[in-house]
């Protein structure tokens, strides 16, 4: 199996080699191996989809507690 940097990745995914980085350290991108500071990824690794949200629709959440300070 071939492998390709994280800087190689990026490139082909039109990512920075940093996001890529973050992917790999979070669990998104299976087969990953680290070598050193090095992320190793398979050549036929493919893009993670963007987990952001993309409707508008944003998850409703309670107000932080006021406090008299």
């Amino acid at each position: 199996m071939k492998f390709l940097s994280t800087q190689e990745t990026g490139k082909k995914w039109g990512l920075s080699k940093r996001r890529v980085a973050v992917l790999c350290a979070e669990g998104r991108i299976p087969e990953v191996q680290k070598t050193g500071n090095t992320w190793l990824i398979p050549e036929n690794a493919e893009k993670p989809s963007d987990a952001r949200i993309k409707s508008g629709k944003y998850i409703k959440t309670k107000p932080a507690a006021h406090t008299d300070a």
